[in-house]
C-alpha cells in the first residue's frame, strides 16, 4: 500500500510541484488550498500522469473549524498520513513597518504562523495514533536573517523556524520526525502575491539571475522524505547559486 502524503497550498508554485513528485514516486496524495477549480484540475492530472490516487481538501487554512473538518471528514484509510508538507504560506506587501498594511499582517500571520500549527496539530494526532510520520514544513530564508521592508513576513518565517524546532522535541519520543527547508529565491507566484498581482514589479525581482524553481524545492523534499527511518534532516538551507544570502544577489544585466 502506498505512502500517503498531504501537501498544503498545493494550488500553485511549491505545493503543486511536491505534490506531483511525490505522485509519481509511490505516494498517494491529499492535496489542499483554497482554489477548488485549481485542485481539481491538479487531481484530474496527477492521476493521469502517474496512476496515484488523489483526494482534494478545499478549505482555508486560515480558519481552525475548517481545517478541523475537513480532516475529521476524511475517510478512514486516508487518514493514514505519513507525510504532511506544510508549505501554505505568503508574503504580502513589501514596505517599511510604519507604512505596513494590517490586511496584509494578519494575512500572513494567520497563514504562515497559525494556519500551519492548526494543521499540525490536527494531523500529528493521527500519525500518532498511527505510529508514525514525517512533518516538512518549507520556511524561508527570511526565517533566518531579516530584511528591510519584510518585518512580518521575516516574523513568520522565523516563527516557522522556532515552530520546527520545538515540534522536532514534542514528537522525539512519538516516532514522528520533523524538519524545515528554507529556500532563497524561488520563481513562482510569490512575488505576484507579495506586490499585490503587479507582474512587472514581481519579474524584476528575478531579473538577470537565475532563481530557483518550484521543482528545485519539491526534489528536496522528496530528498528528505525519503531518508532511512533513522536519519531525521531537520532543516536544509537552499539557495540559487546567484544568491548569497537575502539581499545579496549576482544580477548579471
Amino acid at each position: 500500500m502506498k505512502a500517503i502524503a498531504l501537501i498544503t497550498g498545493a494550488t500553485s508554485g511549491i505545493g503543486m510541484a511536491t505534490a506531483r513528485l511525490l505522485a509519481a514516486n509511490d505516494y498517494n496524495v491529499i492535496i489542499t488550498g483554497r482554489r477548488n477549480h485549481l485542485l481539481e484540475n491538479l487531481e484530474e492530472s496527477i492521476m493521469k500522469a502517474t496512476g496515484a490516487e488523489v483526494y482534494s481538501l478545499h478549505f482555508d487554512i486560515r480558519e481552525a473549524e475548517q481545517v478541523e473538518k475537513a480532516i475529521d471528514e476524511l475517510p478512514d484509510d486516508w487518514k493514514k498520513i505519513s507525510l504532511l508538507v506544510n508549505n501554505a504560506g505568503l508574503s504580502a506587501g513589501f514596505e517599511p513597518l510604519d507604512e505596513g498594511s494590517y490586511d496584509d499582517w494578519n494575512r500572513m500571520i494567520d497563514t504562515n504562523v497559525k494556519g500551519l500549527l492548526y494543521i499540525s496539530k490536527k494531523v500529528a494526532k493521527l500519525m500518532i495514533e498511527n505510529g508514525q510520520g514525517h512533518i516538512i514544513n518549507v520556511s524561508s530564508i527570511a526565517g533566518k536573517e531579516a530584511y528591510a521592508n519584510g518585518a512580518v513576513y521575516c516574523a513568520t518565517k522565523f516563527a516557522v523556524d522556532a515552530i520546527t524546532k520545538s515540534m522536532r522535541l514534542d514528537f522525539l519520543r512519538k516516532n514522528i520526525r520533523v524538519g524545515s527547508i528554507s529556500p532563497g529565491m524561488v520563481e513562482t507566484e510569490f512575488s505576484i502575491v507579495r506586490f499585490h498581482g503587479d507582474e512587472d514589479k514581481a519579474a524584476n525581482v528575478y531579473k538577470g539571475l537565475t532563481p530557483l524553481f518550484a521543482e528545485d524545492i519539491a526534489e528536496t523534499i522528496l530528498f528528505m522524505a525519503s531518508r532511512p527511518a533513522h536519519v531525521n534532516i531537520d532543516d536544509i538551507l537552499i539557495m540559487p547559486t546567484a544568491q548569497g544570502f537575502t539581499r545579496d544577489v549576482n544580477r548579471k544585466l
